[in-house]
């Protein structure tokens, strides 16, 4: 494990300074606006027919907390694999997760080649004297494609060249490490094609297909072919993985497991085709176990400090916040006994209730936003849920920064934002970061929410200026 460094407090004067250069540059180029948004067009920078980033600045982080979020996500990466292959040999760790009787089934299938999860993604928030993760997705973490797009865009913009005299801006490559960490997957499993045929698989109608596009024409340019393809335009002839007849080494798999679970015949070639080990698939399906949002009550509670070592519990201690699975039981918090319901109720203020297993934000409910007549009916959902566990989380410190938004034609105001600041892992390595704004206690695209651009920046020594 890597002992994170100090926190540095951020220079307000970076945004300062952005800010100082853009609006005199808005006054000289009052098209600015318009042709940021042409940009994201053009580039498939869309959610629907909304443009991804309504924001006219990028989030800065500084060289030290970079490091910061590597050392901690990195090895809460780590966890996530060891408790795959805890929850696989110990059936008490894996009731612990609450997966469904069919989700159970395929992550037993059996695979012996690489980690459960290729590509994942922590939700974090970073401040200047803390770093909180909210939830793992170990699954299937979409917008590193649209993420290192927008960057690339932003790096072509007036205002960051003037910005870069004084500074040192760095973005990253995400597209070409996600693809280093899929191809080292089908070498770990057995692949010996020197350029394998890949396909990213998703629902033709899912609304991050133009993400699949930019995708596949930058593993393209890389010299890996790659298309995508619907589950349903899978065929499997008993012994190879094909789409109109070309056969698929790796499966870039974007579909999820609950649609695997929920459309058996429509998936059953790319499950058949696993199941036979025809054909590598990443994410595979052991990812479920650390996925779902009971993982961090697995972390978090004291009955599974034999699985971590004593400075993996400090780091789960001060970067994952208190996490149970909703049921009336005894349990412990931070060593104090306490009946749980009892005090989910009591504690309303600091708590958040969320279903294990959903996305987008679908069915959050923050305990400081609710009234106490709210708060008694989510926990009778969380209770009587017949569609999987919920879990009830600390209230964790968030982030907020002003952003200049581009509002209704072109015009520009300025904005207090939630930060919600996302490290992308590859093979449990930090490869890069999605952040989304939000003007209210949700940060995601499908929850309206807006994303900007994550650069590091240092300023530049007074010899290169």
């Amino acid at each position: 494990m890597t002992t994170a460094p100090t926190p540095s407090v951020p220079s307000p004067t970076l945004a300062e300074d952005w800010h100082e250069i853009l609006e005199p540059l808005l006054l000289r180029m009052p098209g600015l606006p318009e042709d940021l948004f042409r940009r994201m067009r053009k580039a498939k920078l869309t959610f629907g027919n909304r443009v991804h980033c309504p924001f006219l600045r990028p989030f800065f982080l500084s060289p030290e907390d970079e490091q910061r979020v590597r050392g901690v996500a990195e090895t809460v990466a780590e966890l996530g694999e060891r408790v795959v292959v805890a929850a696989l040999a110990d059936k008490h760790v894996f009731d612990q997760l609450h997966l469904r009787e069919e989700e159970e089934r395929l992550a037993r299938i059996h695979v012996d080649f690489g980690p459960a999860s290729t590509a994942s993604r922590l939700d974090a928030f970073l401040l200047p004297d803390s770093l909180k993760f909210a939830e793992y997705n170990g699954e299937s973490p979409a917008g590193a494609g649209y993420a290192e797009t927008l960057a690339e865009i932003f790096s072509e913009l007036p205002i960051m060249g003037q910005f870069a005299r004084k500074y040192e801006v760095h973005h990253y490559s995400l597209s070409a490490k996600l693809l280093e960490a899929l191809l080292q997957s089908y070498r770990d499993w057995g692949g010996s094609a020197q350029k394998p045929q890949i396909a990213i698989v998703d629902w033709k109608e899912v609304p991050t297909w133009s993400e699949f596009e930019i995708l596949q024409t930058r593993f393209e340019k890389m010299g890996i072919p790659t298309l995508i393809a619907d589950p349903r335009q899978l065929e499997w002839d008993g012994k190879s993985l094909l789409v109109d007849d070309k056969k698929i080494d790796l499966i870039y798999r974007r579909v999820l497991i609950n649609d695997l679970v929920a459309k058996p015949s429509e998936c059953s070639a790319l499950v058949k085709a696993y199941r036979t080990g025809a054909v590598c698939v990443a994410n595979n399906f052991r990812c479920k176990i650390p996925h779902v949002k009971a993982f961090f009550a697995v972390l978090t509670d004291e009955q599974n400090g034999s699985l971590f070592s004593l400075s993996e519990r400090e780091l789960i201690r001060k970067h994952i916040p208190w996490t149970r699975v909703v049921a009336d039981v005894q349990t412990a918090h931070y060593g104090e006994h306490v009946e749980l319901l009892a005090f989910i109720r009591e504690q309303r203020e600091n708590l958040v209730l969320k279903p294990s297993d959903e996305y987008g934000g679908s069915g959050v409910t923050l305990g400081w936003e609710t009234s106490e007549t709210a708060w008694d009916e989510a926990i009778e959902r969380a209770l009587t849920a017949k569609s999987g566990a919920w879990i009830v989380q600390e209230r964790i410190p968030i982030r907020r920064e002003v952003f200049p938004y581009i509002a209704q034609a072109g015009r520009v105001d300025y904005r207090d934002m939630l930060v919600d600041f996302a490290p992308y892992l590859f093979r449990g390595k930090l490869c890069g970061f999605l952040t989304r704004l939000s003007s209210t206690g949700l940060a995601n695209v499908t929850s309206g929410g807006g994303q900007v651009p994550a650069f590091r920046v240092a300023p530049r020594s007074p010899a290169t200026t």
